[in-house]
């Protein structure tokens, strides 16, 4: 099951990267260097555990980098490479000691989500998705500072899980999946489910990445195809993000995050504030039509 696993990320990995080179070639697409740098930070950070959506979302509002439609699609589609390095460099390690029909079932179940999901983002009013950028900046922002005081829920030691408990495991990875489109992390929702179930912590990473990486690469086509990313963040996000994973996962072996998630929260709070007063705001207005084949502009 693993070695199935790995074989299917290193064919997806190579089949993503094709389409997102092929896209951004026809649109002229040339990476931001804002992006890049962006991309390598966020990612950098995912991999110590700090998490990427929740920063690269409140960079993009911030900064105004990306119209708030385009935030969960843009961001989605430029962390998929960087989350597929991550997922194989997790399996690798960690993989084998994980149950592999939990795994399996998981991983499914997230990329299920993630594909059926996808056409919910293009089809949503822009106050509704800011609306739910907003809730998730909040609760990724609560995730940080629950970790910092050491109120997460710490684990056990249990390499699988009862069949209820799988079976309440992997519907609530479809769930996840679906939110990814809305730029909700899986992360931190699956790694405090599964430590409750009494699963160790550390084999929470296997599933986390490689449901996400494979669903994420589902889903980023979907909205490569629809138009609905910007795609000069997005290859900047991927081109600066994918060394970034691979620099933090091999040449550092210990780092305290406690200051940096809690700059990170603050950050994201405001983010959080600003997307759900916009939203509020623009709840009643005539809503912008977005061109499918534009590279994140808004028209009238």
């Amino acid at each position: 099951m693993l070695i199935a696993l790995l074989a299917t990320l290193g064919i997806a990995i190579l089949v993503y990267g094709a389409v997102l080179l092929r896209a951004a070639l026809a649109r002229g697409a040339a990476p931001r260097a804002e992006a890049v740098a962006l991309g390598a930070a966020t990612n950098f950070l995912d991999t110590l555990g700090v998490g990427s959506f929740a920063p690269t979302m409140a960079w993009f509002k911030l900064r105004g980098l990306v119209p708030d439609r385009l935030i969960p699609s843009t961001m989605l589609v430029g962390h998929t490479l960087p989350e597929m390095t991550q997922a194989v460099i997790f399996l690798a390690i960690l993989g084998v000691f994980v149950d592999p029909v939990l795994l399996a079932g998981c991983v499914i179940a997230v990329l299920l989500g993630a594909l059926l999901g996808a056409p919910l983002v293009a089809r949503t009013r822009v106050p509704v998705v800011q609306a739910v950028v907003g809730v998730a900046l909040l609760v990724a922002a609560a995730f940080y500072a629950l970790a910092n005081v050491g109120l997460m829920p710490v684990g056990g030691v249990a390499t699988s899980l009862p069949l209820p408990l799988m079976l309440s495991a992997i519907a609530a990875n479809f769930v996840f999946g679906v939110l990814l489109n809305f730029g909700v992390g899986n992360y931190a929702p699956t790694l405090a489910m599964l430590s409750l179930m009494g699963m160790d912590p550390r084999l929470s990473f296997p599933i986390m990445a490689a449901g996400a990486a494979l669903a994420a690469a589902g889903a980023s086509v979907r909205h490569i195809g629809s138009g609905y990313v910007d795609l000069r963040i997005a290859v900047g996000l991927a081109v600066g993000g994918t060394p970034a994973v691979l620099l933090a996962a091999f040449l550092v072996k210990s780092m305290s995050v406690e200051v940096l998630r809690w700059l990170v929260t603050a950050v994201v709070v405001y983010a959080a504030v600003v997307m759900l007063r916009a939203a509020w705001v623009g709840r009643g207005e005539r809503q912008p039509h977005i061109h499918a084949a534009s590279e994140g502009g808004l028209d009238p």
